[in-house]
């Protein structure tokens, strides 16, 4: 009887396994690419294909420089890809700008999208995407997001119980930072944005870790010193107010997700100053962190902008910008 219960109480996210893994083995290490047609990089992105892991970033000559566009590898097999530009911001033969923080996400199973940002400057931005019906191989015109829309900023959408996709969106201005998030359904139509009280903390960029209950939780990048934390209690309707967590931040990109047990991975630089360490956290709740995998601790240098997803077999992968020169990539088991 108590077994059934269990079962239940299970089954309405009344109870939650969400044990610390035992052990991490570090699968792979390695550069996506040693040399490319672009002297810096960052922001990347990665998916999980049939064929393979599919990463994304934005490369030029330096962030913001007009000729900076986005460009993708595929690991098959043992081998990565040489990266091929996918995207760009060229308005006509006389107008050109920079793009900027791709998002891959599969909203279809014959649809692989690849969400990004044009624009000089985030405070001048707008979303467009672009979609792939052969797993990033292929991909369609451009699409710009209807006004007001930004889309996922640099962290990956999420699919709801019901559908839905949510994506961790959020706006900067002269004056402040803000997150939210918005709406949309598989087929990428019937847009909502729903706006969320920033508090006293300037926080873009927000992550999505789901909680037992049905409860959401975002993590977010902050001027603030600590990464930024919020709840939602009914699918990403409302949420609460945006106040800092136990982790510190060094007003840097985070990334996090979910596993298939309950237990959540965070990649962030822990520090409050400076981006030469990054490190994979891990916590059984979403309050309580601990370091478990240091991924890079030098003197000085820049390991930031991480990307994390679980494939369907267990594996975790995950990339970050590796001193703005190449793009680093680590898959591991727990």
């Amino acid at each position: 009887m108590k077994f059934i219960l269990f079962l239940i109480a299970f089954s309405l996210g009344l109870v939650f396994q969400a044990e610390k893994p035992k052990e991490i083995k570090i699968l792979r290490s390695e550069f996506i690419y040693e040399s490319a047609p672009f002297p810096e990089c960052h922001a990347s992105t990665l998916v999980e294909t049939s064929d393979g892991i599919l990463a994304a970033w934005f490369g030029g000559t330096r962030e913001r420089n007009p000729d900076v566009s986005i460009y993708t590898s595929r690991l098959s097999g043992e081998k990565w890809s040489t990266p091929e530009m996918v995207a760009d911001g060229v308005v006509d033969e006389n107008l050109r700008y920079p793009t900027w923080n791709p998002v891959l996400f599969q909203n279809k199973p014959e649809q692989l999208t690849l969400f990004y940002k044009i624009g000089p400057s985030p405070r001048e931005w707008w979303g467009a995407f672009k979609t792939s019906s052969d797993e990033g191989k292929t991909w369609s015109e451009e699409i710009k997001l209807e006004e007001g829309f930004l889309g996922p900023i640099k962290n990956k959408s999420v699919f709801l119980p019901n559908g839905d996709i949510l994506h961790p969106s959020s706006l900067e201005t002269s004056k402040v930072w803000t997150i939210h998030v918005e709406k949309s359904d598989a087929n990428l139509e019937n847009w909502r944005k729903i706006e969320i009280e920033n508090g006293s903390f300037n926080a873009i960029q927000p992550t999505v870790l789901f909680l037992p209950g049905g409860k959401i939780q975002l993590l977010s990048r902050t001027q603030e010193g600590k990464v930024g934390i919020n709840y939602s209690e009914d699918q990403g309707e409302t949420w609460s107010r945006v106040k800092g967590s136990s982790l510190p931040n060094n007003n840097s990109g985070v990334d996090g997700i979910t596993l298939k047990s309950g237990y959540h991975l965070l990649v962030c630089n822990p520090l409050q100053k400076g981006r030469n360490k990054l490190s994979l956290m891990g916590s059984e709740d979403g309050n309580t962190w601990e370091e478990l995998l240091v991924l890079e601790d030098q003197s000085s240098g820049e390991f930031s902008y991480p990307a994390i997803i679980q494939a369907k077999d267990g594996t975790v992968h995950l990339t970050y910008t590796y001193n703005r020169k190449r793009i680093k990539y680590v898959s591991l088991t727990l």
